[in-house]
């Protein structure tokens, strides 16, 4: 396979934006509108980001010798982007320390996951990482499509969360571009079946582990039982319905011909640019439809 062949945008540049987030102040406890679900999920899902993604920058850069060039500079870029988003999510999961949190058990977890991944062969670690990157992707897509998301949220963690988004969607064809170029001997039945079984695998840990994170730091709230379920979930499938929201995108993955670059959505990276340089208002963000 040459880099020709690659289903991601020829133009595509991976451009690493090294940002510092919230160094200045500390954090409030519910930095999220003061609601302790909102809270509770986005903490949860940081709690993975810097075990996870040094996870995903080892995956990647196992295939990287011998690949083509556009695609090794790619792999580059993303190890960086992924060292920088790494950076920032320690020192935000110090401040939801600092702030009370204790995210010890979620930080285990994660552990205790990678750790049964990491003992299998590396095309399976790919395969990981190309399905966890497929969800940071769509999600990050929601969290920049519709607003709603961040509402209400404190100004440098929101701010965090759209700064990591944009460079998820920027990288998101990475990881499925190495298992292209890994796997480009096998036959299309093979790769479906084992990339369709580990996307199976992750979705169920995805969303048993940060559901469970995300009812423990409500706990330490205080919030516990059917009243933290209703809440988690009703924020979660109904209002403003991340998990919901990223159904089909989901599913695209099973499709024949899947590549994350087949929903060219740069359209939302342009929309941060301008934003971020104070030159649009952040009302005209395109909604999801």
């Amino acid at each position: 396979m040459t880099a020709t062949t690659l289903p991601t945008p020829a133009d595509l540049t991976i451009t690493p934006r090294d940002r510092r987030f919230g160094r200045e102040a500390a954090t409030p406890r519910l930095w999220h509108g003061g609601r302790v679900e909102a809270t509770a999920i986005y903490n949860a899902l940081s709690a993975t980001f810097p075990i996870g993604e040094a996870y995903f920058v080892e995956s990647v850069r196992a295939f990287r010798e011998g690949a083509p060039p556009k695609l090794a500079e790619e792999i580059k870029g993303f190890t960086t982007q992924e060292a920088i988003h790494s950076r920032e999510h320690d020192a935000f999961n110090k401040r939801a320390a600092d702030a009370g949190y204790d995210l010890s058990k979620l930080e285990q977890r994660v552990t205790e996951r990678l750790a049964i991944t990491k003992s299998r062969p590396p095309i399976v670690n790919v395969a990981a990482t190309m399905a966890l990157e497929h969800f940071t992707a769509i999600l990050a897509h929601q969290l920049l499509a519709n607003p709603r998301h961040l509402d209400g949220a404190e100004t440098e963690a929101a701010d965090l969360w759209r700064w990591h988004a944009v460079e998820e969607i920027e990288h998101k064809g990475v990881a499925c571009d190495t298992w292209l170029y890994a796997t480009r001997d096998w036959p299309r039945t093979k790769r479906w079946k084992v990339k369709a079984k580990i996307m199976l695998l992750v979705t169920r840990n995805f969303l048993v582990d940060r559901t469970a994170g995300a009812l423990e730091l409500m706990r330490q709230d205080g919030v516990t039982g059917l009243k933290a379920w209703w809440l988690l979930m009703t924020y979660l499938w109904v209002r403003p319905g991340m998990f919901r929201k990223i159904g089909g995108a989901w599913l695209s993955y099973f499709l024949p011909g899947f590549h994350p670059w087949n929903v060219d959505d740069r359209h939302l990276l342009g929309a941060y640019a301008a934003i971020a340089s104070g030159t649009e208002p952040k009302r005209k963000v395109r909604r999801a439809a």
